[in-house]
C-alpha cells in the first residue's frame, strides 16, 4: 500500500463540454545524456546531462494540459526521496497529480541516452522503480467524477498490478460511459508481452494510439497504412503516429485520413509520442473530429522534437494549438462548469520516445 499526497477533490460530473482528461501511468525521472556519435567503450564520451522530469503518462497530462485542456489529472506511483519535486513540476505545468507515495521503491529512473549525430534517435535504460507498482489499490470510483476521457498509459500493461489496474479502470470507465484510449508504449515490450495477450487486455479500449513500429508489430503487417487500417477492425478508432510521416486516422478497416508532419529540426526525440498524444486528446475533448486532433498532435511532436525532454515549455508563448482549436476549445470551456478541487497555475508527430517500464521486473 502507499500514502497519496494530493489530488482532485471529487468534482461534480461534466453535463457540457468535454470534461476533464485523466491519466494513469508512469511518472519517472529522465536522465537525458546528449552525445555526438558513437559511445567510446571502456572509456570517457563527452555530454551534456540534464535531469528532468518524464514519464509517458506524465508527458502525456502536460502536453494535454499545455494544449489548452482545462482540467488534467494524473494517477501515479512515486517515491517518497522524490514526490515533493515531482508534484511540484506536474502543478506548474497545469497538471492536477494524485501521487501514491510508495514506501518501499523508489520513483522511476531512465537514462536517456541522445545521440545528437544520428536525428537525436535515443536509447533508454530503465529501472521503472515504483510507477511498476501503481496497482488496483491505487484506482477509486470518484477518479472518473466529471471526467470526459480516460487515458491508460501501455506500460501498465507490462506488469502484474499494472494489468490489474487497466482491468479495474477500464471496467470502471465502461460503466460510466467515459471513453478509454490508450498508447501501447513499446514495441520491444510488446515482443515479450505477446501481440494476443496485448489485444485481449485492451478489450474495450476505444482509441488506440500505437507508433508505426507498434502497429507493424500488433498485426504482423510491414505497412503502416495497412498495419492501422486493420487494427481499427479490433479498436474502434485507431490513430498510428508515423514520425517524419505524420499519422494516420484508421476505422472500422480504413484509413480515412493522412496528418502529414510539421517539418522540425530535430534535437531530442524523447516523448514526441507522448507530446502527439496529450495534444491529440486535449483537441478531441473539443468536440473536434479525429483528423483535425491529429493534426494537433502532429504540431506538438514537431515542437517536442526540437527540446529537450519530454515535457512542454513553460507557459503559452504562441507555441500551443493552433487558432482554430484554440477557437473551439475556447467555446467549450464557456459552457463546461469549473470542475472542483484546488487550483493550480496554467501550464507551460513525431513517432514515440517514452521512458518507463521494465519487463524484466513484469509480473
Amino acid at each position: 500500500m502507499g500514502r497519496r499526497v494530493s489530488g482532485p477533490a471529487g468534482g461534480a460530473a461534466a453535463r457540457e463540454g468535454g470534461g476533464a482528461l485523466l491519466v494513469v501511468g508512469d511518472v519517472v525521472t529522465d536522465v537525458v545524456a546528449r552525445h555526438r556519435g558513437p559511445l567510446a567503450s571502456g572509456t570517457d564520451t563527452v555530454a551534456v546531462i540534464r535531469t528532468l522530469p518524464g514519464g509517458a503518462g506524465a508527458n502525456v497530462a502536460c502536453w494535454a494540459a499545455h494544449w489548452g485542456c482545462p482540467d488534467v489529472r494524473l494517477l501515479g506511483r512515486v517515491g517518497a526521496e522524490a514526490v515533493a519535486w515531482h508534484e511540484r513540476e506536474l502543478l506548474a505545468s497545469g497538471v492536477r497529480p494524485r501521487l501514491v507515495v510508495d514506501p518501499q521503491a523508489a520513483t522511476g529512473t531512465v537514462i536517456c541516452l541522445v545521440d545528437t549525430g544520428a536525428a537525436a534517435e535515443r536509447t533508454f535504460l530503465t529501472d521503472s522503480g515504483a510507477s511498476l507498482r501503481l496497482g488496483p489499490e491505487d484506482w477509486s470510483q470518484a477518479l472518473l467524477d466529471g471526467v470526459g476521457r480516460l487515458h491508460l498509459s501501455g506500460y501498465l500493461l507490462f506488469s502484474g498490478t499494472g494489468r490489474a489496474l487497466v482491468r479495474t479502470a477500464v471496467a470502471s470507465a465502461r460503466a460510466r460511459g467515459v471513453p478509454v484510449s490508450l498508447d501501447p508504449a513499446s514495441a520491444g515490450f510488446l515482443v515479450e508481452l505477446g501481440v494476443e495477450r496485448f489485444m485481449a487486455l485492451v478489450e474495450g479500449v476505444d482509441v488506440l494510439l500505437p507508433s508505426r513500429d507498434e502497429a507493424c508489430l500488433l498485426t504482423g503487417l510491414p505497412d503502416g497504412a495497412a498495419a492501422a487500417a486493420a487494427l481499427s477492425r479490433r479498436v474502434p478508432l485507431v490513430v498510428a503516429k508515423q514520425g517524419a510521416d505524420g499519422a494516420l486516422v484508421a476505422q472500422g478497416g480504413a484509413v480515412l485520413a493522412r496528418v502529414p508532419a510539421v517539418p522540425a529540426t530535430p534535437r531530442d526525440t524523447t516523448g514526441a509520442g507522448d507530446a502527439f498524444t496529450g495534444a491529440f486528446l486535449a483537441t478531441l475533448l473539443t468536440g473536434a473530429d479525429p483528423g483535425a486532433a491529429a493534426e494537433e498532435g502532429c504540431r506538438a511532436g514537431a515542437l517536442a522534437v526540437e527540446r529537450v525532454g519530454g515535457r512542454p515549455p513553460e507557459g503559452g508563448g504562441g507555441t500551443g494549438p493552433s487558432e482554430s482549436a484554440r477557437s473551439a476549445r475556447s467555446a467549450e470551456c464557456s459552457k463546461s462548469p469549473a470542475s472542483s478541487g484546488p487550483s493550480v497555475p496554467s501550464g507551460s508527430s513525431a513517432d514515440d520516445g517514452r521512458a518507463a517500464g521494465d519487463p524484466a521486473r513484469a509480473g
